[in-house]
């Protein structure tokens, strides 16, 4: 097994028939469905949960890790919500990230946290695998796709939406789409040494650029509507992808 899939707001299944095993890490037990596309194992696991019951600031991003990693998983391809805070970047769009800009606040963000005696500095220059990504962009041609190959993603803390004011000044510092879930996920895929790229799905105007106030349940309907358009390219990439030797592979 070589590929791991971690589904966000609204993407809550990967395939029919999915095998539910529990993994236990260091970190709690984890929930993970077991699948099959193109012949290659595939893990699964919705990052809020079957029902959307975890918020972003409470999702055991440690434990998934951990999990994937204890399966054998190599490679991760993730999607999350976002909402735009670039006119390149409307609703609909799917962008692949390619930078962050970090606003959490309260998250155990990293297995490094000097117990141990482990103090490590992870370099970051590229957060999201540069192989993975030409995969997604080479699928997305292969599919007829429209996706944009660069994005710059804020993270915020969550679980409200961000105010006008805070949108300003993310705008001001070069994002362009903003979600509350890929910060640690994508740090603690590079300090476990495993590929990971990931997928947003545009389903608003962030707020201030929006015409009337956010809903959770708004955002939910649209991202499914979402969701076949990421499966179609994660099963793609899984589905044609080459296992080679990868510098996200070398360990903090």
């Amino acid at each position: 097994m070589n590929f791991g899939v971690i589904g966000g707001t609204g993407f809550y299944t990967l395939t029919e028939g999915e095998e539910e095993v529990e993994v236990a890490t260091a970190y709690g037990p984890v929930r993970v469905n077991r699948t099959a596309i193109g012949g290659v194992e595939v893990a699964f696991i919705a990052r809020h949960g079957s029902g959307h019951a975890v918020p972003p600031h409470r999702v055991n991003y440690r434990g998934n890790v951990t999990a994937l990693k204890e399966l054998g998983i190599t490679n991760i391809l993730a999607s999350a919500s976002v909402g735009a805070m670039s006119d390149a970047m409307p609703p609909g769009s799917l962008v692949i990230i390619t930078q962050f800009l970090d606003f959490t606040k309260s998250r155990a963000n990293t297995f490094y946290d000097g117990e141990g005696g482990d103090v490590v500095h992870t370099d970051m220059t590229d957060p999201y695998c540069l192989r993975l990504r030409r995969e997604l962009s080479q699928a997305a041609v292969a599919l007829d796709e429209g996706v944009l190959d660069r994005g710059t993603y804020v993270c915020a803390e969550g679980p409200r939406f961000e105010t006008p004011a805070e949108i300003e000044m993310f705008r001001r510092m070069g994002g362009d789409i903003v979600g509350m879930t890929n910060v640690p996920e994508v740090v603690l895929a590079r300090e476990a040494g495993i590929c990971y790229a990931a997928v947003a799905a545009v389903t608003n105007w962030a707020a201030g650029i929006a015409p009337e106030p956010l809903k959770h349940e708004e955002v939910s309907g649209f991202m499914e509507t979402q969701t076949p358009r990421l499966r179609a390219l994660f099963e793609h990439v899984i589905a044609h992808h080459d296992e080679v030797a990868c510098a996200c592979r070398r360990r903090a």
